[in-house]
This record gives structure tokens, C-alpha cells and sequence, in this order.
């Protein structure tokens, strides 16, 4: 008799994963040696604005091991091949056409204007050197406003506007919420700031890199990315490729975060090059490439208005925010601003809201989704503005948050958004949060440094976030005219000794999907974990798929995987009435068995699966197979929530910042692997932080990227970083069966107002309500000096210019 076998859901295994992709023991891009491959390299543009007048290749072809040089003329004769954008938010969007390669103009620094094959990597980018381009310079537009301004340079000289669209949301006008601007005016306190959002670099551990094998009567490609289905349909449209004829293969992919959500020019290419040549290719950048030429994150400039009565009730939210496309529309970029518009008001009763955004082209990298997408910009935003607005009440920025947030007894609630929060519960993840994190005692350590005037003070600052979770419901990315749906398929192969092999649609980059959906399939069929494989990131053997972004992977193709599950029970049901010699109704499934209700007479799903597949003994008219498939489209997003808290200390004379405590109290839902949970958590903590912190692009006058490399470029390691103290609460949703929320990106979308608020608040005596991200050593010392900087403040220069002198974890110096 088979034993029970524990509970999976909740238990927190290590990951199947880690042995292969923590060894190396794996097939990145990058490792794909193929008979005869090529090797790819592309000439970039040092210019950010310029005409093309000529371009001579002649040196380059005949260079040592040169196979052939490309331009976009070669490649492209009649310059009909544009990049994709998937998501037009407006009828009347400009749509610049992204050639694969530059023929007559570059609109931003890095852009390809010429490729060289030749047989080692090697040959390939010396060969670059011996192109000869010469350009004839336009002018640089980099400015947000200044872009939009009347008599401005265009970007694009056709599209007659540096504005791509303008996307407004208004409460009065859908009939969700009152008139803001009546708020506004009647108001007895009006908040007025103006935050930016500086551009990020998604800096993955694995460069982005492609290989095409054109040979035999099939194209396939490898790719480092995050959507292999969506890529092939994409290439099937772009490039005009029949899609059976295209197999698309992410293998492990070293991270992702947004940063290869794209479809990429240099995908294009290497598809493009590999038909021309009739051999394999390979292109993989250097990492000095992909801070130049992967697409950018965020990049906003926020007008923040917030109405309330004297009292703390927040009566109105108007919102105007200027986007930065960079030079191209990208695939999902244009919508980015979209997706944060639903989340301003936050966990908030707002009465009355407005949204408007525009979007800008400038002569710069384009921008897309980053981790969080729109989400971690209006978190910022809000909780930012609950501080201000906090200040100017005289009350505390806990109580103002309660004051306004949305009783655990009022779910479902329907926001003014028109949203419907399903579940949660922000009292309690608050008061875990106060009880780990000292609230009063650190409060009152705050009084007493700041009544004695120690030369280091202590700010605590607050995040008190939702999020939606999930990016799927068609019907609502339809009405958004998004250019696809958000469903997620998976099917389910039951094999004859019970073993059990899953094909999700979701493709992982690290996030541990093959640990989590085993732990998910064990439960639902009642087999051992170790029984079951995933099989993922090849169209070939996963035909469908939505891919994988947004924090949708559990809450969508987690559930198409129970939805799966179900069907094989179902599937099994018959037969195995037929071999208890029962009816359907008398049996009972649990642990993996069907049981004859009151007796001990009973079969396993294995024993079920090897009766299936001799087929000896089967019910008339059934099918041979418990193979099961399914395709899940929820009918709404999920919302995790939680409450971040940062303790700061600020050395009032050098600006140095000093991350004391951090503690965050997420609610995720039921967590299928807690240690998975906590992984993502802290991942996402180090890059909310290293955004408050660390991170940002700079371009000098010509548009030229000055933080090109990680020597200009800051990012945290783990010493520069606290130990954080995380926690959970469980408010399941009541949308899916597992009641699981999302979690890959919350820790970023939270963390980030939670650590400017700290900063903020240790020097606000200073006069200091705003300093410009990141929050540099140099910035907060002019901050305390000259009061206020926000957009446009001091640069990264001088003592801001060295991760050394950021001190956030008491050790490195």
C-alpha cells in the first residue's frame, strides 16, 4: 500500500534548479556550439542624432577570417522591416518604424548600423574597426520637456512631434469616483510635488545573445530571453517566415527582469543573416552593449497633486506624468505608464483621481518593462506624496496611511480605478510589520537624536503597497488594446510508471518554476515530487504559451497546471470505476488514489497510468490516455500587498546613508514554497534599494552614456545591503484555487519610497522634502545645504560618484 505522502504546497524545498544553474552545469545561449557556426558582431553608432552620408565596408570584408559584412541595405533593400509594438494605447499613437539595422539615420548612441559575420567572435568585432561611417550630426534631444516644447528638433522629422501618445484616465468620466479637480479646489490641504524617475539599466547577470540554425527544412533559434512564444510569432510577422517553419528555444536563462521581454533588432539580424549565408549563427553582446543598447527602464517625470481635508481624508489624486520612450517605440513599452495608471491610488479610498500621461520620443535607448512596469513608479509616487501629505497635516505617516486604506472587512473592493481588490488585509501585515520593526522605539530614538543634535540622524520611512499581479485577464488587456491576451496554457503527460511530465507555457529565467509546479502537480495528483519533470521554453515542445513577465507565472500558468491536473483526475475516474468494479459516484479521490467511499478498496493514479497504457482493461468507448491539457484566462488581476519599513541613519556632514534596519511584511497569498517566496523578496529588495540607492543613467550634452560599465554604472553587492527581516501574512484570493497572489515583484515595487521616505525624513528638519534618486552621499549633503533638489539637482559627481561612500550596511566604507 502506497504511503501518504506530506503536503507539497507550503513546504519549502530547495530548488530542483540550483544544482545545474548554480554549478554552471547548464546550456546558457552562449554555450550552443554548432558544425560550421558563424559568429555575429554589430557596428554601433557613437552618435546619439545623425544622418548616415556613407558607410565602406570594403576593409572590413577582407579582414582575417571576415565570412561577409552587412548594411541594412543587404539586409533590408527595401526598408520595409520594423520591430514590433505590441501595444498601440492610443488610435492615433505615432509608430516610428525601428529598422533591424540604421540605414539613413541613428536616433539614439548604440544603434546598429552594420554587421560583420566571420568565424570566431574574435575576427568578428576586430573586423568592426575597419568600417568606415560617416555621419553628419543632428541635434541631441534629451529633455523630456524641452522635446515636447513648441519649435523643439524631432526625433523622428515624419512624424511631425516628439509625442508619441497622450493616455488620460478620469474617475468623473468612467463613472468611478468623483470630479478631482472639484476635490482639488474645494480642498482645505493641497500637496503639490514634482518626483522623478531616473533611467535603470536592467543589469542581468547573463548578456543578452541569440543563436540561428537555418539547416534542415526548419529555422531554429536560441535565444536569452523571457518570451520564446511571443518571439516566434513576432519573427513569423516581422520577418514573414511561415511560424511552423520557426522553433524558438530559450534554454536556462541567467535573469531577466524585463530586460529581454523585447524582440529584439539583433534577433532579427542573426535570423536575416543565418537564411543569407545557409549556415548557423551566433550573436552574444558584451556587457558594455547591453548597458548601451538593451532596452532602459522607468524614466519618468511625475507631477503629483494630492487633496485632503484637515483632518487625513484624502478627497482627490491627480496625476501627470511625462514618459521617456527613448528612440523607438518597444514592444510593450508604450504601455508601461498604463499599467502603474491603475495603481496610484494604491491600497487608498481615494474619492476622485485623475491620470494623464504623455509619451516622448528622445535620442536616447528606448525604455520597456523593468521589474515591477509602470507598478514600482506609482507605488513611488503615492507613498511619496502620504509622507508630503503627512508633513503638512502634522500627523504621523502610519496613521494617514490607516486613516485612508481600505478595511479588511470592505473586500471586495472596488477602487476608483475600477478595479476590484478580491482579498487583504493591511492592518495586520502593518502591525506584524511595527512589532519586528520597533516602530515606537525607533520613533522615540528619533526625537532624542534629533532634540540633541547628533551629527547622525535617524529617519524611518514607510511603503504601504499593492500591486496588481497576473498580466492577463484578455478581456481587460483587449480594452487596453494590448496586442495580445493574457491567458497561459500547460498540459500534463501521465506516463506508464506513474511518473508524471508537465509542459507549462511559462518560461523561467530563475524564478524556480520547476520546483513550484512539481510541487503543485505532486499535490493535485497525489505523486512524489521527485516524479514529476517540467518541461518548458521550446515551441517545439511547448506549443503555447504567453511566456513570462508581470508576476504571472504562478497565478495564471500555475493555475492552467491545476486546471490540467483536474482533467487527468477526471480522465482517470472512469477507468477506475471500471477496475473497482464501482460506479463513478461511489469513489472518492485523495493522496493520489480513488477510493470506494466507506471500504478500503482502491487504485493509484500510477497503477491507472500502466493500465492505460497496456489498454487491456478499459471501459468501452475511452480513450487510452489521462494526457490532459489546459488554457486558464482568470477574470482578474491578483493583488499582493504588504508594509515595508526602513530605518535610516544619515551622517548630517558627509550625506553618507546608512541603512540601519529594513522589515517587510508581505502578503502574497498562500505561498507554494516559502523559501522561493523569501528568494524573490530579497532579489527584489536589492534592486528597490539600489534605485533609492545606487542606480541611474547619465548621458553628457552629445547623448553619449557616461555609465556605460559597472565602473560608472553603481549596483550594490550583498555587503553593501542590510539583513532584512521579511515576514508574510496569508489573505488568500479568492480568484484562483490555489489562492496564490504573485510575488516576483514586489519587493521592488515597495522598497523603493520606503527607503527615499527614510532618508527624507532624517534630514526634513534641513528643510529637505525631496532629493533626486539616487540618493548619492553628494546629493543628500547639497540637499541639507541648500534645501529641496528635485528634478535636475546635483549630479553624480565628486562624493556621489563612488559606491564606497555609500555606507548601507555598517561595513564596507
Amino acid at each position: 500500500m502506497t504511503a501518504t505522502l506530506e503536503p507539497e504546497v507550503g513546504k519549502s524545498r530547495r530548488r530542483k534548479e540550483d544544482e545545474r544553474l548554480i554549478t554552471g552545469r547548464t546550456r546558457w545561449t552562449d554555450n550552443i556550439a554548432l558544425p560550421g557556426m558563424l559568429h555575429m558582431a554589430v557596428l554601433r553608432s557613437p552618435f546619439a542624432h545623425a544622418k548616415i552620408v556613407s558607410i565602406d565596408t570594403s576593409a572590413a570584408k577582407s579582414a582575417p577570417g571576415v565570412v561577409a559584412v552587412f548594411t541594412a541595405k543587404d539586409l533590408d533593400p527595401d526598408s520595409s522591416i520594423g520591430m514590433p509594438c505590441a501595444w498601440p494605447i492610443t488610435p492615433d499613437m505615432k509608430a516610428p518604424r525601428r529598422p533591424v539595422l540604421a540605414a539613413d539615420q541613428v536616433n539614439f548612441a548604440g544603434e546598429g548600423v552594420a554587421v560583420v559575420v566571420a568565424r570566431s567572435s574574435a575576427e568578428a568585432h576586430d573586423a568592426l574597426e575597419e568600417i568606415d561611417v560617416e555621419y553628419d550630426e543632428l541635434p541631441v534631444i534629451l529633455d523630456m520637456e524641452a522635446a515636447i516644447a513648441e519649435g523643439a528638433p524631432l526625433v523622428h522629422e515624419d512624424q511631425g512631434s516628439n509625442t508619441s501618445a497622450v493616455w488620460k484616465f478620469d474617475s468623473a468620466e468612467a463613472g468611478t469616483g468623483g470630479n478631482v479637480e472639484e476635490a482639488i479646489s474645494s480642498a482645505e490641504v493641497v500637496v503639490k510635488r514634482r518626483f522623478r524617475q531616473q533611467r535603470l539599466v536592467p543589469a542581468f547577470m547573463e548578456p543578452r545573445a541569440c543563436v540561428v540554425d537555418p539547416t534542415g527544412t526548419q529555422i531554429t533559434m536560441w535565444s536569452a530571453t523571457q518570451i520564446p512564444h511571443i518571439l516566434r510569432v513576432m519573427s513569423a510577422l516581422t520577418l514573414g517566415i511561415p511560424e511552423h517553419k520557426l522553433r524558438v528555444i530559450a534554454p536556462d536563462v541567467g535573469g531577466g527582469f524585463g530586460g529581454k521581454i523585447g524582440v529584439l533588432p539583433e534577433e532579427m539580424m542573426s535570423l536575416l543573416v543565418a537564411q543569407k549565408l545557409g549556415k548557423p549563427v551566433k550573436w552574444n553582446e558584451s556587457r558594455s552593449e547591453t548597458m548601451l543598447a538593451a532596452h532602459h527602464g522607468r524614466d519618468q517625470i511625475q507631477d503629483i497633486t494630492i487633496s485632503a481635508t484637515r483632518d487625513g481624508q484624502v478627497t482627490g489624486l491627480k496625476v501627470e506624468l511625462l514618459a521617456n520612450l527613448g528612440a523607438y517605440n518597444g514592444l510593450v513599452g508604450t504601455g508601461v505608464p498604463i499599467l502603474g495608471a491603475f495603481m496610484f491610488n494604491a491600497i487608498y479610498k481615494i474619492p476622485a483621481y485623475h491620470f494623464a500621461c504623455t509619451n516622448v520620443y528622445t535620442t536616447t535607448t528606448l525604455t520597456d518593462a523593468y521589474r515591477g512596469a509602470g507598478r514600482p513608479e506609482a507605488t513611488f509616487a503615492i507613498e511619496r506624496i502620504m509622507d508630503e501629505l503627512a508633513v503638512e497635516l502634522g500627523m504621523d505617516p502610519l496613521e494617514l496611511r490607516e486613516k485612508n486604506w481600505i478595511k479588511h472587512e470592505e473586500f471586495p473592493f472596488t477602487t476608483v480605478c475600477g478595479l476590484t481588490y478580491d482579498s487583504g488585509n493591511y492592518e495586520a501585515a502593518t502591525a506584524k510589520a511595527k512589532q519586528l520593526f520597533d516602530y515606537d522605539g525607533l520613533r522615540a530614538e528619533q526625537e532624542k537624536r534629533r532634540a540633541s543634535g547628533d551629527k547622525v540622524q535617524l529617519g524611518i520611512g514607510i511603503s504601504t503597497f499593492t500591486e496588481m499581479c497576473g498580466l492577463a485577464p484578455s478581456r481587460v488587456l483587449g480594452s487596453l488594446d494590448y496586442g495580445a491576451g493574457g491567458w497561459e496554457h500547460a498540459s500534463i503527460r501521465m506516463l506508464p510508471t506513474g511518473k508524471v511530465e508537465v509542459i507549462t507555457g511559462a518560461s523561467a529565467h530563475g524564478q524556480g518554476h520547476e520546483t513550484a509546479w512539481s510541487q503543485i502537480v505532486a499535490d493535485q495528483l497525489g505523486v512524489a515530487f521527485e516524479d514529476v519533470e517540467i518541461i518548458h521554453g521550446d515551441t517545439q515542445s511547448s506549443h503555447k504559451g504567453m511566456d513570462t513577465y508581470g508576476s504571472r507565472s504562478l497565478v495564471v500558468g500555475g493555475i492552467a497546471i491545476v486546471k490540467a491536473a483536474e482533467k487527468v483526475v477526471a480522465k482517470a475516474k472512469p477507468i477506475a470505476a471500471h477496475l473497482l468494479e464501482c460506479a463513478e459516484d461511489d469513489l472518492e479521490f485523495a493522496n493520489g488514489k480513488f477510493t470506494v467511499k466507506g471500504t478500503d478498496s482502491s487504485t493509484g493514479i500510477a497503477d491507472i497510468a500502466l493500465a492505460v497504457f497496456a489498454a487491456h482493461n478499459l471501459p468501452d468507448g475511452i480513450e487510452p490516455s489521462l494526457d490532459s491539457d489546459a488554457t486558464f484566462d482568470p477574470e482578474n488581476f491578483s493583488y499582493p500587498h504588504g508594509t515595508h519599513l526602513c530605518a535610516a541613519e544619515v551622517d548630517t556632514e558627509t550625506g553618507r546613508i546608512k541603512l540601519r534596519s529594513y522589515v517587510c511584511v508581505d502578503d502574497v497569498g498562500v505561498a507554494v514554497n516559502p523559501l522561493i517566496v523569501e528568494g524573490q523578496v530579497h532579489g527584489g529588495l536589492a534592486q528597490g534599494i539600489a534605485q533609492a540607492l545606487f542606480e541611474g543613467t547619465e548621458h553628457d550634452e552629445s547623448g553619449t552614456l557616461t555609465t556605460g560599465t559597472f565602473a560608472d554604472y553603481l549596483l550594490p553587492s550583498a555587503a553593501d545591503l542590510p539583513s532584512f527581516t521579511t515576514d508574510r501574512t496569508e489573505t488568500p484570493s479568492t480568484t484562483n484555487p490555489l489562492g496564490a497572489k504573485g510575488v516576483g515583484e514586489a519587493g521592488t515595487i515597495a522598497s523603493t519610497p520606503a527607503v527615499v521616505n527614510a532618508v527624507i525624513d532624517a534630514v526634513r528638519h534641513f528643510g529637505v522634502n525631496d532629493i533626486e534618486m539616487p540618493l548619492t552621499p553628494m546629493r543628500v549633503w547639497h540637499a541639507m545645504r541648500h534645501g529641496t533638489t528635485g528634478a535636475g539637482g546635483p549630479g553624480r559627481d565628486g562624493a556621489g560618484g563612488g559606491l564606497g561612500s555609500i555606507d548601507a550596511s555598517g561595513g564596507a566604507q
